[in-house]
């Protein structure tokens, strides 16, 4: 069982801590908050700047509690939400492999399916959700994770996303 608690620690805190300094580099990077949203509003999101905020804190707040394994179904449908997002309005047109120029999906949809099936085993006894008794797992959180993402990032594009018709 060690073994298991050490490899969900290991998935959480890796893909958790990644996803959050990702969020990090939309809000400090390069031109920070404002290059985010201009790439944003390059991209065809609407409110670019709250758009912008908005991918930022979810990568920041889900990445991190997904490492700490604090309300871990939900976590991951933020994780799935920004992902799938991502998928749709920056990697889907370029194909599937990372390492195209302006990179393919794969890696979004492994962060997605990690945090899908994290939420479905379990965090682990190693998590602040198994501390505080608060293990949603098993079919449930997983369902929870898949579905409040996908229907999350299906309720963000149907609201804010017109893609830029090219000539």
């Amino acid at each position: 069982m060690d073994q298991l608690n050490l490899g969900l620690l290991a998935l959480r805190v890796v893909f958790g801590l990644f996803l959050a300094y990702h969020g990090y580099n939309k809000v400090f990077g390069g031109n920070g908050l404002k290059g985010t949203a201009a790439w944003f509003e390059g991209i065809g999101l609407k409110w670019p700047t709250w758009q912008a905020r908005i991918a930022a804190t979810t990568e920041i707040g889900a990445g991190i509690m997904f490492a700490a394994g604090l309300l871990t179904p939900l976590a991951a449908a933020g994780m799935v939400g920004v992902m799938v997002v991502a998928i749709v309005v920056a990697h889907w047109k370029v194909g599937f492999f990372i390492f195209k120029p302006n990179q393919g999906w794969e890696y979004c949809a492994s962060i997605a399916l990690v945090a899908v099936v994290v939420a479905l085993i379990g965090p682990g006894e190693w998590s602040l959700d198994h501390a505080l008794d608060l293990v949603p797992s098993g079919w449930t959180g997983g369902l929870v994770a898949l579905g409040l993402g996908v229907g999350g990032a299906l309720a963000q594009l149907a609201v804010s996303y017109r893609p830029k018709e090219h000539s």
